[in-house]
């Protein structure tokens, strides 16, 4: 080794991906010990870290060139000793002069105080919050005020931050390129039109509202036609994710789904008031679309749209068929409760799917329309490699046999599908043809079934799910 040069020693330590392995390589001798200092960019640490403010001291005064910092205290006790606080985030400040990636999570004790302490970090890019209780908006915006050159903010279950201040100046840097807010209840869709011109440079965006949070509170109708509409285009969003978000027709979010012109992954799960025209406009605007994953509410019940017509049918897949000619993978929904005669979604309109675009996964849930028809119309599905089928009852033996003739498929996964049984995978027994058999929680498919089915077998049975 001493007689390497540097670079090839660095070279082959960042090969090594496990830190356990790094570690023990460093040990071997003073100079990979001092070379692995000088190379190590990234730490990850935790519960482990006791006393922690010193103890990160420590490792920040041996990592010199750290860029990617991720703290965690999930599964945290009082036992294990006293949580990173805002000493810590300040020795960060100092000790990290080329910090670009933080990500703290289950930091129960940093408050807005320590979080200030980041404005320093004028080389902070990303920044992840999940679950730090007592930081505000007062917090974040102090953090943004500094940190000119952020591109990444996750805020997920920061129960405390109400104002907004934050978000309207983040919008005025105009530099976010992915913004994720999950389960921060105060947030709603009405506040992301404080992104202002930020929406022109957003590329991802993945906004949550906490399910119980949102069905406990009422919506009338006034509140939401005091939400803006969006103006401002969407030309660099790539990936859109939406989960119980509220549509409103003409105004917020629905805005954003007819702007993206080069969007390529839509996910909209349990959002309510989607309609057809929405999917129609996102549809004919997003041409290179690759990937759209909707999940369908059940409970129609809300008095917030009572007057729209918010049930989607197949017009919207229709409408994703013709325009949307890369399409690779479709999942849909339906959440549970729903009844099989309400689907929105009939076969002939999956099938459009299928039959205009070059899919590479389908995966269903819920979808009692697709039956041993559906499965039979996939026989000329020269593009699928991935099939899952969760708790599509429709589909016997005689569709599942139909598998084996599938041209390209490779991977298929069945649960809680109470139609088939082992006659419907003995086709597939000994043929080689998929890469990957998993069957979970079918009651009539018994491990002796799958036995051979794939190159690779999972078998799991848990039939707590229909009691």
């Amino acid at each position: 080794m001493d007689d390497l040069p540097d670079e090839v020693v660095w070279d082959i330590l960042g090969r090594i991906k496990k830190t356990v392995d790094k570690n023990s390589v460093s040990l071997t001798c003073k100079r990979v010990h001092k070379l692995d200092n000088e190379q190590r960019k990234s730490i990850r640490v935790g519960c482990g870290l006791d006393p922690a403010n010193e103890a990160l001291a420590t490792l920040c005064n041996r990592f010199r060139n750290l860029e990617k910092v991720e703290i965690s205290y999930s599964g945290w006790m009082s036992r294990l000793g006293k949580q990173l606080d805002d000493q810590g985030l300040c020795i960060l400040s100092s000790s990290c002069p080329y910090l670009k990636d933080l990500n703290l999570s289950y930091c129960t004790f940093i408050t807005d105080a320590g979080l200030s302490r980041l404005a320093s970090c004028s080389h902070l890019s990303a920044l992840k919050l999940n679950f730090t209780p007592r930081i505000s908006g007062c917090g974040i915006l102090s953090l943004v005020v500094g940190c000119k050159n952020l591109r990444l903010l996750h805020l997920i279950r920061c129960l405390n931050v109400s104002s907004m201040e934050w978000l309207e100046y983040l919008g005025k840097l105009e530099t976010i390129e992915d913004l994720c807010i999950k389960n921060c209840r105060v947030i709603g869709e009405g506040d992301l039109i404080k992104l202002g011109p930020s929406w022109l440079k957003l590329k991802r965006l993945q906004f949550e509202v906490d399910a119980n949070y949102r069905y406990m509170k009422v919506y009338d109708r006034l509140a939401v036609d005091q939400w803006q509409k969006q103006w401002i285009p969407c030309d660099n969003m790539l990936e859109l994710n939406l989960v119980n978000s509220i549509i409103s027709p003409g105004r917020g979010l629905a805005c954003v789904l007819g702007k993206c012109k080069n969007l390529e992954k839509i996910h909209l799960d349990m959002c309510v008031g989607v309609r057809d025209c929405d999917i129609i406009r996102m549809a004919r605007k997003s041409s290179n679309l690759r990937s759209i994953s909707l999940r369908v509410p059940s409970d129609f019940s809300l008095p917030l749209l009572m007057n729209n017509p918010i049930r989607l049918t197949d017009e919207s897949l229709k409408a994703v068929a013709e325009t949307c000619s890369h399409l690779e993978s479709v999942r849909l929904s339906f959440s549970d409760g729903e009844f099989p005669s309400f689907s929105s979604f009939t076969l002939h309109g999956i099938l459009s799917l299928i039959q205009r675009c070059p899919i590479k996964e389908l995966a269903l849930d819920h979808v009692y329309s697709f039956n041993d028809v559906g499965m039979e119309a996939l026989c000329s599905a020269e593009y699928l490699r991935i099939l899952e089928l969760t708790r599509c009852q429709e589909i016997t033996d005689e569709g599942l046999q139909l598998v084996a003739q599938f041209p390209k498929l490779c991977i298929l996964k069945l649960s809680k599908c109470l139609g088939v049984t082992d006659d419907g995978l003995r086709p597939l027994v000994g043929s080689h043809k998929l890469e990957l058999l998993a069957v979970d929680d079918c009651p009539q498919i018994s491990e002796r079934g799958v036995h051979g089915a794939a190159k690779l077998v999972t078998f799991k049975q848990d039939l707590s799910w229909m009691y």
